[in-house]
């Protein structure tokens, strides 16, 4: 949750909507999280957000630095657009993100804007109902827990939805459990508590990701590193910043700046390798397996 600061507007124009996308589009490109729902009130915005190895922090402070830059440039204005640091809650997945997803695309009927939250523009709710399509939201969580087939749980969805339509403010989503941070039964809590005191896991390097690629593609590093712009090449970056962000060990500029080449391009081919996962089985067995090979290879050195 981040708020206007006093309660002011975050957003002018849909311009400044469209461009707060962009943003957060950027955002997962670069930092590797999911995000399993949104939604921009008028002076605040919510997002339910599954974090990889880039600390929530960083993710957030990033968003609100790039876009106050953009509203204080264009509506000529100077200071604090949000009010001090945003405010996050650790919830039980299992037990409350379908609530939460719910209780996140009602935010406008709660707040008198709309009665029918599909007349909301600037929420995800219209995505899973396959009216829009939002190429950096993962709605595969929330469909698996309705039905096996996308239809059905669309079908489910709306209805879900609907059954909610009369919920008022959940309390709980903003303090957590007791007044705490965490939203989960006891064990649940107690585990969270633990992994907080944890150190860090050891980081996989990019460097051994370019060599598992190379060796997985029959390439060498100048092939994936030179000039040559050739579908094999873009092929292998993409697979690269792919794993490099799913596995937290470079953020997309990082990856862009080794291989000198420009990060919208990257971010593209990116998004592009995900969509092509869902439809190409082979190829998504071919991504798990790499990164099963990283994953134990970094386990076993530790």
């Amino acid at each position: 949750m981040l708020r206007g600061n006093g309660g002011q507007p975050i957003f002018f124009h849909d311009e400044d909507r469209d461009t707060f996308e962009e943003l957060v589009d950027e955002g997962v490109s670069r930092f590797g999280h999911r995000i399993h729902a949104y939604c921009w009130m008028p002076n605040h915005i919510h997002l339910a957000i599954q974090v990889g190895d880039v600390p929530l922090s960083k993710i957030m402070q990033h968003l609100a630095f790039r876009y106050t830059r953009w509203i204080n440039k264009h509506e000529n204005r100077i200071g604090h657009l949000f009010q001090g640091r945003f405010k996050a809650i650790l919830i039980d997945a299992d037990a409350y993100l379908l609530d939460l997803v719910r209780y996140i695309h009602l935010n406008p009927v709660r707040a008198q804007l709309i009665s029918d939250p599909a007349e909301y523009r600037w929420s995800s709710h219209r995505a899973y109902l396959g009216m829009d399509r939002v190429s950096w939201l993962t709605t595969e969580w929330i469909y698996s827990q309705l039905a096996q087939d996308v239809t059905t749980a669309r079908e489910r969805y709306a209805h879900f939805i609907a059954d909610g339509l009369q919920e008022e403010h959940r309390l709980d989503f903003y303090q957590g459990k007791a007044g705490g941070r965490i939203l989960g039964d006891d064990e649940f809590v107690e585990n969270a508590l633990k992994q907080a005191k944890q150190p860090p896991k050891k980081q996989i390097k990019l460097e051994s990701i370019i060599s598992v690629v190379c060796a997985a593609r029959k390439m060498d590093l100048d092939q994936v590193r030179g000039p040559d712009r050739g579908r094999a090449g873009a092929a292998a970056r993409a697979l690269i910043a792919f794993l490099a962000l799913e596995l937290g060990a470079a953020t997309l500029t990082e990856v862009g700046n080794f291989f000198d080449r420009d990060i919208s391009t990257l971010s593209t081919a990116v998004n592009r390798l995900r969509e092509r996962m869902k439809q190409e089985s082979e190829l998504a067995a071919e991504v798990q397996r790499l990164m099963n090979l990283l994953t134990i290879s970094t386990f076993t050195k530790a």
